[in-house]
């Protein structure tokens, strides 16, 4: 999934859903995309091109998509980050039930410690290398653990300055 949606405008949000499969020349199993579109919420806005939904629904459109082909593993760059709190709420809850409710592992790079609360681990990057982890992580401890990498970063370039 990509922050910018990728969803091609002449076609609807079915057609974006099952496209990768179409491409791939593989039917998509119905009662799974079944699923996955009522738990995203799209039943009724199937038939509307991409230009005719709202950021939230084109985003939900993305998720689907993802989701279709039914991966064990979907990565998601900032899902959130072209959305409004309300709708990025909505994609996290989303991502949420991918795991929960359909047996799905998602991996996603955010910068937003709320977003990062939907998560069952949080890790921590710097410099391409994990330099922590966080378990059942809280917005608040998250922000805490951010500021202080960004402290010890500033020393480092600090002492070598």
């Amino acid at each position: 999934m990509f922050q910018s949606f990728n969803l091609i405008p002449t076609l609807n949000a079915l057609e974006n859903i099952t496209l990768p499969m179409d491409i791939a020349g593989k039917k998509p199993d119905q009662e799974w995309l079944d699923r996955v579109i009522d738990t995203l919420g799209l039943r009724d806005r199937l038939k509307h091109r991409p230009a005719q939904l709202s950021g939230g629904q084109q985003q939900r459109v993305a998720c689907a998509r993802a989701l279709a082909s039914r991966p064990e593993l979907i990565f998601a760059d900032e899902p959130t980050g072209n959305l409004d709190s309300r709708a990025g709420l909505e994609v996290l809850g989303f991502l949420r039930e991918a795991v929960d409710g359909l047996g799905q592992t998602v991996v996603m790079v955010t910068h937003d410690p709320g977003a990062a609360v939907h998560s069952d681990l949080v890790l921590f990057l710097a410099d391409g290398r994990i330099i922590d982890e966080m378990q059942r992580p809280t917005a608040e401890a998250v922000l805490e653990r951010m500021k202080r990498f960004d402290v010890i970063r500033a020393q480092s370039d600090a002492e070598r300055d």
